[in-house]
């Protein structure tokens, strides 16, 4: 069966994919290796992605990589999917980082926020906790394919059950955990359904990881450093009174949508 970009635009309008014209390009250039609005298709992995995509799940795990920042990312379902206001984070801390800075990420994912630090920064050197063996190793290849593996340290552990940092002093310590309210979890889009539960749930009220972090990790930030947090849009209050917990001063910087979105503590 032959199919056309309209055609793909068409099946993809039916099924409520929002951007369906970007999309449907996307997934013709990386099946096929090129891309005409005028060419009919006859490609059987071509056809068989367009279905997947009709059912949800989502483009970037189909095509099995993203971009963000400068770099290209593999991903999978072993990940979250690395989302444009994150680079907000990367942006923040690629200016509050001094020379020569030595930064951690915690619950790192595919490693984006890490990695696309390290390729900004060719000065600094990172290390990055994961929980998960399977999500570790696929920053580790993040890394690799980067071209910053030199200057990545992949850890293996729960930010949660104590300090996997040991001693360690960081000029930076950044983290975008997990931080959606356990009961909002299921409201979400069909796409972020096939995203992993854990890399999403923040608890009863969303905020257990930066409590966490911040009881556990405070020592390990150097004196004139500060922790880089990712929020969700309606907590900047509540970062505030953790922040206030600890003695911290809190800034909240907003998104691209005018949401806010990061928060820098520090002494």
């Amino acid at each position: 069966m032959r199919v056309t970009y309209t055609d793909i635009c068409r099946r993809f309008t039916e099924c409520g994919i929002e951007n369906a014209g970007g999309e449907a390009r996307i997934l013709i250039e990386e099946i096929c290796g090129e891309f005409s609005s005028e060419k009919d298709y006859l490609c059987d992995q071509l056809l068989f992605a367009v279905e997947k995509r009709c059912t949800h799940y989502p483009l970037q795990y189909i095509i099995g990589k993203w971009w963000f920042c400068r770099c290209e990312f593999e991903v999978n379902e072993d990940c979250l999917i690395p989302r444009p206001d994150t680079e907000i984070a990367v942006e923040v801390a690629q200016k509050l980082m001094p020379q020569n800075a030595r930064f951690a990420d915690l619950c790192t994912g595919s490693g984006c926020i890490a990695i696309s630090l390290l390729d900004l920064r060719p000065d600094t050197s990172a290390v990055a906790v994961e929980l998960f063996p399977k999500t570790l190793e696929l920053a580790k290849r993040n890394a690799e394919r980067n071209n910053v593996a030199d200057r990545f340290v992949g850890v293996l552990g729960d930010v949660l059950s104590g300090n996997v940092l040991g001693d360690e002093i960081f000029d930076v310590i950044v983290s975008n955990p997990p931080y959606i309210r356990s009961d909002v979890v299921p409201t979400l889009s069909k796409e972020v359904g096939f995203e992993p539960l854990a890399a999403l749930d923040g608890g009863e009220d969303g905020m257990i990881f930066y409590r966490r972090i911040v009881e556990a990790y405070l020592e390990n930030v150097s004196y004139d450093g500060c922790f880089i947090f990712e929020i969700g849009y309606d907590q900047a209050e509540d970062i505030k009174a953790v922040a206030d917990n600890s003695s911290l001063k809190c800034e909240i910087i907003k998104d691209f949508g005018g949401n806010d979105r990061i928060a820098v503590l520090r002494r």
